[in-house]
């Protein structure tokens, strides 16, 4: 495969390739995989080359066909069986966290847990796992999969080991928002944190990331094994400006609300990036509020997240024009929302674009938990 190409079309041709073959248990010759995938001969063999050499693919003989290697044959053993869309979302969203610990998906298999993804931390000493290994000993994957959890388990969402040499931090995936089809494992060399603020740096954190996955395979609500918090959520309290600034580098949509010409509210989804000062925002073919914009600049934005902890960010501000005769700005502003949005630029996303804008902020109100409690204004202005 190119080095060139976007991790998203890497993994989703990669996973075609591997459905092919486990719906095939008397093999499929290079022919016959050429039929159905879209693909170059050259990248084929390239592709086939690599996950023989994983242990994914087997060939009985020189030129003959491919099978499923012991790697692919294992991953038959999950239950239940897993969605090639939870892995695509899962190394997409991996990518654009860029953890500096280990982070795995893992699945129940009858011997353990079985590996089906891995993004490797970026710390030179790190936790390693093999894609396609069963293991009978990640006992916080184990705990979150299994098919009695504990009650601290079904309590708290999630299960943290100490081990020897590693922590371990799970969370279920829950299309359904309730019932666990995979789980999420943060590995990491023990030496390197404290239990305590290994918790309180990465659970935030994996929870959102569980919340989204699930998410985006139809969950309309990240609530696994029914979970309710232990103690109610304390009401609305202020962000502060970094917890606000840290809050919106998430994938989070946000509404635009401007006005109608004939004076009517008017409110839009919208992808937006946050620079520190400022949000940038894009218009896409057929879009309205473009238009209305254009006509009365004053608009609002609202960002938040539908699970707890329930953070959101309202701004008032001044939409003005961005990169007018300027492809090269559109083209990386099109291309960093694409990454975070989807995990790659996807062909034709830039013909589809009508405008963008920058949205200078006059306030910016942040806060989190029920709402109830007025949560306190904070003006942002350009820097801060």
């Amino acid at each position: 495969m190119s080095d060139n190409l976007p991790l998203g079309a890497a993994v989703e041709r990669t996973m075609r390739l591997v459905e092919l073959l486990l719906s095939a248990p008397d093999g499929l010759t290079p022919q016959e995989l050429l039929l159905q995938l879209d693909i170059s001969r050259s990248t084929l063999f390239l592709l086939l080359r690599s996950m023989k050499a994983l242990g994914y693919v087997e060939q009985a003989e020189k030129r003959g066909r491919y099978y499923p290697g012991p790697r692919l044959q294992a991953w038959q053993q999950s239950s239940p069986p897993l969605s090639r869309d939870l892995l695509t979302a899962f190394y997409q969203e991996g990518a654009r966290l860029n953890s500096a610990e280990t982070l795995a998906l893992t699945v129940r298999a009858e011997a353990g847990v079985l590996v089906v993804g891995q993004v490797e931390g970026s710390q030179q000493v790190r936790s390693v796992l093999q894609p396609g290994q069963v293991y009978p000993n990640l006992c916080a994957a184990a705990e979150v999969l299994a098919e009695f959890p504990g009650a601290e388990v079904q309590t708290y969402g999630y299960h943290f080991c100490e081990n020897e040499d590693s922590l371990e931090l799970a969370l279920p995936v829950c299309p359904d928002g309730a019932t666990p089809q995979a789980a999420l494992l943060l590995s990491a060399p023990r030496f390197r944190w404290r239990s305590e603020a290994f918790l309180e740096r990465h659970l935030p954190e994996q929870r959102a990331l569980a919340a989204r996955l699930s998410h985006q395979m139809g969950a309309p609500a990240y609530t696994p094994f029914h979970y309710h918090p232990a103690a109610p959520l304390q009401p609305s309290g202020p962000l502060s400006s970094e917890e606000i600034s840290s809050f919106l580098q998430g994938p989070w949509t946000a509404r635009l609300a401007c006005v109608r010409p004939d004076g009517r509210p008017h409110v839009s989804p919208v992808w937006q990036e946050w620079d520190g000062s400022g949000f940038c925002v894009v218009a896409w073919q057929g879009s309205q509020w473009a238009d209305y914009v254009a006509q009365d600049p004053n608009v609002s934005l609202t960002v938040d997240e539908p699970w707890p902890p329930l953070r959101r960010v309202v701004v008032r501000g001044v939409a003005e024009p961005l990169a007018v005769g300027d492809p090269a700005t559109l083209h990386k502003l099109v291309r960093s929302l694409a990454n975070r949005y989807l995990g790659q630029l996807t062909p034709g996303l830039l013909e589809q674009v009508q405008g963008a804008f920058r949205i200078q902020p006059q306030a910016v109100r942040g806060w989190v938990g029920v709402p109830g409690t007025p949560a306190r204004e904070s003006a942002h202005a350009p820097g801060n």
